[in-house]
């Protein structure tokens, strides 16, 4: 008989989201945790036994738990389900040791292998054979560790979470991603979020993260322009550009991190930040970029057009100001605006992502004024 924690504890409800293991769909579900976590949703029941728990990768205070061995999870943002699920589920930060030896074996000849690229081809051809290679839950330990200093070397601007405007950008987000072509769908952790900052930017960063700033969707004059440059972003995450650029800013730092598994302490974090949020792409990743924005945007129902549009806008705008938001990491040409407007064709600015009302909430995901 399967063994079950005591249901006298009192149970703890929360709202979060499911996400089924073979698509990056958010499923907005309600929690329920007595002796089991029970999962409620549009469509969709599950029940799982807390002692089967396993929690993955994440930062604080979101949490993402599903049963061990499976691809399934849910993710939550609620500190007393979380207490309570510790508490209930003694093995849930456990990590599986199957493996661990010839994983080890295999990553001290990919360093050795490493060094030997470093020394003939050099660092940029390096970083282009391992950034496929980086194993998905490294890539994730990664993301959750720069993210912190990317947002401290921004000033630690606040998160813009404003319910309606965050529904309408976790409604843009599913958009885009339900329309991903088979061959290049997305990760299925994919995490998009806003903060507050004056600067009109976005960034893609290891571990399938995206931030928006805030300033960027002020700017646009149509929720397109923030899904075409959200779907650009999204084209240099699957891919693993975000990876491969650290990979070649921080060179054999990241490599002695990852042969000693130090992926947060200061071997690699002193420098990761700085990189991710100085160093600009090749133009050859911008124009593929670029091209998977365009081809989202037409799958997504969206004008491609947007993308060379908001560029253009923000890039004479920066040049006026004498501020490099956004050139300095997505330098704009007139090649590059020309061949995005040639890929959308000419009906692209007839169409519209979203409804005026949904635009309407995006805009006010920061409001004006702190609560």
């Amino acid at each position: 008989m399967e063994d079950s924690p005591p249901p006298s504890l009192p149970p703890v409800e929360a709202e979060g989201r499911y996400f089924d293991g073979t698509s990056a769909r958010p499923h907005p579900v309600s929690l329920r945790l007595d002796d089991r976590l029970r999962i409620d949703g549009s469509d969709l029941t599950r029940d799982w036994n807390p002692l089967d728990l396993r929690a993955g990768d994440s930062v604080p205070p979101l949490m993402r738990v599903g049963p061990a061995g499976a691809a399934e999870r849910v993710e939550f943002s609620d500190a007393a389900l979380a207490a309570a699920l510790a508490q209930r589920s003694p093995d849930l930060h456990r990590r599986e040791e199957a493996g661990s030896v010839l994983r080890l074996v295999l990553w001290s000849v990919a360093a050795g292998v490493s060094v030997l690229l470093v020394a003939l081809f050099g660092v940029p051809h390096l970083a282009r054979v391992l950034a496929p290679l980086v194993p998905d839950a490294v890539e994730s330990r990664l993301g959750a560790a720069v993210e912190p200093q990317v947002l401290r070397l921004l000033g630690n601007p606040p998160a813009c979470a404003e319910p309606a405007g965050r529904a309408a950008l976790d409604r843009l987000v599913a958009r885009l991603v339900a329309a991903a072509p088979a061959g290049g769908a997305l990760p299925a952790d994919l995490a998009v979020g806003v903060r507050r900052h004056g600067m009109a930017n976005a960034l893609a960063l290891p571990g399938a993260r995206v931030i928006l700033l805030s300033n960027l969707i002020a700017r646009a004059t149509s929720p397109d322009e923030v899904a075409a440059i959200l779907a650009h972003e999204l084209g240099h995450v699957g891919v693993r550009d975000p990876t491969r650029s650290l990979i070649r800013s921080s060179g054999t730092s990241f490599l002695l991190s990852l042969v000693l598994g130090d992926l947060t302490g200061s071997t690699i974090v002193v420098a990761v930040g700085e990189a991710l949020l100085s160093a600009g792409y090749s133009r050859d990743a911008e124009r593929a970029a670029d091209a998977y924005a365009v081809d989202l945007m037409g799958r997504a129902g969206g004008n491609g057009a947007a993308l060379a549009d908001i560029l253009e806008r923000i890039a004479g705008d920066d040049k006026e100001s004498g501020s490099l938001d956004w050139l300095r990491s997505h330098p704009v040409t007139r090649e590059r605006a020309a061949a995005i407007r040639a890929q959308a064709g000419p009906e692209a600015p007839a169409r519209r992502i979203m409804p005026p009302e949904e635009w309407a909430a995006l805009k006010g995901i920061c409001p004006t004024s702190e609560p």
